[in-house]
């Protein structure tokens, strides 16, 4: 579910940059709402927090996206459509990953918090060892971000494994396919 939710935000993202270059219109981003209330995660995250990640921060990469999507269609001036790519990564990375975030939570009513058998457990067992040393490996190298970023467990398919990737800011994950983001902001 996570690879398909992905697969077509990444697609959608893409295709609008594409009609975009190509002078055509697109759609605008839009903040999408969350699949249960700003409220469902406490006590471990508080609605005010909820609210405040999702309708601003969220937000705020929507808005910034969209408006340098509208800033890269409105010029054919090479450096300036050069000078829009931080922009764009920034916005668009913090649209995607968020959009990603989102669907990683759940509340524990609907089985958040806990790491059903199947196959992304065996995965985990098999690539880590044990669910608690992939713990251990995520919280060491997502406490090493400074300032703020993303701690992934992605797919890394050339090595057929599940790894524990690093990006720094809004970066988005590109390769390996993400699994679980987990957003980093000290405070």
């Amino acid at each position: 579910m996570l690879t398909l939710a992905r697969t077509t935000v990444a697609r959608n993202f893409t295709r609008s940059l594409r009609l975009n270059a190509a002078g055509g219109s697109a759609a605008l981003h839009t903040l999408p709402d969350l699949p249960y209330g700003y409220d469902a995660l406490e006590p471990h995250i508080c609605k005010e927090i909820m609210e405040l990640h999702h309708k601003k921060h969220h937000q705020a990469y929507v808005t910034g996206l969209n408006d340098a999507e509208k800033k890269y269609t409105e010029t054919q001036d090479v450096k300036t459509r050069i000078n829009l790519q931080a922009a764009l990564k920034f916005n668009g990375g913090g649209h995607i990953n968020h959009t990603l975030f989102w669907k990683n939570l759940a509340p524990s009513s609907s089985g958040g918090g806990s790491l059903k058998d199947g196959n992304l457990k065996d995965a985990i067992i098999r690539d880590f060892g044990s669910v608690e040393k992939f713990k251990e490996q995520m919280n060491a190298k997502t406490a090493a971000i400074q300032g703020s970023g993303w701690g992934w467990l992605g797919f890394n398919k050339d090595a057929r494994k599940l790894e524990i990737v690093t990006t720094p800011n809004q970066d988005p994950l590109l390769s390996h396919v993400p699994i679980i983001g987990i957003d980093i902001w000290e405070h």
